[in-house]
């Protein structure tokens, strides 16, 4: 097997660990005749999450999952005495602290205790070199206690006793980890959970095809159109259609930002038949037209 077929294998594994760490069990990597060290991790990958998704179903678990994500760069700066004297306006979006809590307040106060002898050190060689640039994971401490390890450049201004430190944060659209994002459903009940889950898993893995109707959907899934409506809002607070519709404007949103291809092409990707209909409905959601958009230089 040539070089290129097997960076598009290592790919998919990538693709996978990615899809599993979003919630997404139902993705699976396409199997090929290969044997070899990455065919095996492959077959394991789909293994795991197989059994990982039966048990959550099993336990009568819904955890819904989410597919799209933004790549946020953070950026603090600091005076010397490393002193957050202003940051942008991502920082309060990752760290889920506000604004006020992170001005004026010693940058340090957000670092984790794992990462303290790391920052003292950095602290120390920035205090030292008037063109200091260096580059070194901290981990950060959130507003809701919990961690974010992130890969940070530290760089002292030229003509100025400001210090930078920026990173590259994801962040998931909804915190899976939230208790209101994971239902526990009696276990009378697990079979409804079960075709709930499916449904969800579908949509989000049809999102470019037309939306079922709720009699066809159901009946695809074994269940019935009245309660399909029903259990869907029960489990995730919102209607399929919905659902179906934000998210294939969730996704046209993100393809957008980073893809070159047009915007007609997208809609069509998207599901939409006609580029007004997504036009209409992208507007009317996000408050701009898709144009609006940046867009990835070719």
């Amino acid at each position: 097997m040539d070089t290129q077929q097997n960076q598009q294998r290592i790919k998919a594994i990538y693709q996978m660990l990615f899809e599993m760490a979003t919630g997404n069990l139902s993705f699976r990597i396409i199997k090929t005749d290969q044997n070899d060290e990455v065919g095996k991790l492959s077959e394991m990958l789909n293994k795991l999450a197989g059994e990982m998704h039966d048990i959550l179903l099993r336990s009568g678990y819904v955890n819904p999952h989410y597919s799209y994500q933004n790549l946020v760069q953070t950026t603090f700066i600091l005076d010397d005495n490393f002193i957050i004297s202003s940051f942008n306006a991502h920082v309060p979006e990752a760290l889920y602290y506000e604004s006020e809590e992170l001005f004026q307040a010693d940058f340090g106060k957000f670092i984790a205790p794992q990462s303290f002898s790391i920052w003292n050190q950095k602290k120390m060689e920035a205090s030292l070199d008037d063109n200091y640039h260096s580059t070194v994971q901290l981990i950060f401490i959130m507003a809701n206690n919990k961690l974010l390890p992130s890969f940070c450049t530290i760089s002292r201004l030229r003509y100025s006793d400001k210090i930078v430190i920026s990173s590259i944060t994801t962040i998931l659209q909804e915190l899976l980890s939230d208790a209101k994002f994971v239902i526990k459903t009696n276990p009378k009940k697990q079979s409804e959970a079960v075709v709930m889950q499916s449904i969800y898993d579908y949509i989000l893995n049809h999102l470019e095809e037309p939306l079922p109707t709720l009699k066809k959907l159901a009946a695809m899934f074994a269940s019935e159109e009245h309660k399909l409506k029903i259990g869907f809002r029960k489990y995730f607070n919102t209607s399929v259609y919905n659902f179906y519709h934000l998210e294939r404007l969730k996704k046209s949103h993100l393809l957008i930002q980073q893809i070159t291809i047009p915007l007609k092409e997208i809609a069509f990707m998207c599901g939409f038949s006609t580029y007004l209909n997504f036009y209409k409905a992208f507007k009317k959601q996000y408050g701009y037209a898709p144009s609006d958009l940046s867009r990835p230089s070719e």
